[in-house]
């Protein structure tokens, strides 16, 4: 069991119980009951997390899989998760993870020095919090940032968004950027699907915005779930209305896992339909991912229309920026760009 600096989190509190206030489920503890997301408990009127410093996962990775295509390409990432997630989507892509007990997961002892060391001695530029939902190892996330930006290292989560607003806001202080998912515009299929509501994701995504946290949205495409045209008209037009036209979105396809072995794959047509419905809504930086050689892979200026990256799945074929613009036309490219070093 953790405890100590950064290891806490206190909850509101009553004689008997604890209620845990990181995310919109509130979990209303009883002494030793653990909350919803499985990793953090009430002993004895003090809420802790069970996973600071236990990492199951710690990979490097290319800054592209997270998907971020407008940060930082081609740069290295040191990507670490834990056990638990306060979400149970039945499509879940990491689900070994994020729907097990933290003591049944293969953990190692990865305190935030050992991390920032190790990102350090691997050339990467960032940290990516990652592969489960860093929102609920968040003292392990926020102890980890604060160390990795003394030391010039950036942070990136990669999150469901399913947390409070307060300790949110105090998280961007030490992110750089997030992808975050926005499952549907719909808040049946949270419920029915995901086990969570709308609502919070939406403010949440509005919020990183707000706090100057460079923002990527990712929609898993689910057949017969979430991929009516009508549905992604909806969630492209909330998108632009509240997030920008340059906030970058990617429609990724979805293989079966988990609860859903039924369902096939995304086929490639209903993903390149979303990427038209995005552009037709005005999204400047619409994408596809997990299909290689789509021409969603690519990023496009939105003044002259020229090929500004090229891609091929997580590999970067061509760059052509120029700083922040395209060369031909100079429009700036919305985004944190350096040439990708070699």
């Amino acid at each position: 069991m953790a405890g100590g600096d950064g290891r806490r989190r206190a909850g509101a509190m009553t004689t008997a119980a604890v209620e845990c206030e990181l995310c919109p489920r509130r979990c209303v503890l009883d002494n030793y009951q653990r909350g919803d997301c499985r990793v953090r408990v009430n002993v004895e009127g003090r809420l802790y997390t069970l996973v600071f410093g236990k990492a199951c996962s710690a990979h490097v990775d290319p800054i592209e899989k997270k998907p971020l295509f407008h940060f930082l390409p081609a740069s290295r990432v040191y990507s670490i998760a834990t056990a638990g997630c306060n979400l149970h989507c039945k499509f879940c892509q990491n689900w070994e993870i994020s729907q097990t007990e933290p003591e049944d997961a293969d953990n190692r002892d990865l305190e935030p020095e050992r991390v920032v060391a190790n990102a350090t001695r691997a050339g990467c530029r960032s940290i990516a919090y990652t592969y489960s939902e860093p929102n609920i190892f968040y003292e392990y996330v926020l102890a980890t940032s604060a160390l990795a930006r003394a030391r010039g290292i950036k942070n990136v989560t990669v999150t469901a968004a399913y947390v409070n607003e307060a300790p949110l806001r105090e998280l961007c202080r030490v992110t750089d950027a997030s992808n975050a998912d926005l499952k549907a515009y719909d808040d049946a299929f949270y419920r029915k699907i995901c086990g969570g509501r709308l609502a919070p994701v939406l403010k949440a995504l509005v919020l990183y915005k707000e706090a100057g946290v460079w923002l990527e949205v990712t929609n898993l495409i689910v057949p017969t779930l979430n991929d009516t045209d009508a549905g992604l008209t909806a969630l492209c037009r909330w998108h632009r209305a509240n997030l920008g036209a340059e906030t970058p979105l990617h429609f990724s396809r979805f293989f079966p896992m988990y609860k859903m072995l039924n369902l096939p794959p995304t086929p490639e047509e209903t993903l390149t339909r979303a990427w038209h419905i995005a552009r037709a809504e005005g999204l400047k930086y619409a994408y596809v991912g997990n299909v290689a050689d789509h021409p969603g892979n690519h990023t496009y200026c939105p003044g002259c229309g020229l090929t500004l990256v090229e891609r091929q799945g997580y590999a970067l074929l061509a760059y052509r920026l120029v700083g922040d613009e395209c060369p031909r036309c100079h429009a700036r490219i919305a985004g944190v760009w350096e040439p990708p070093r070699t």
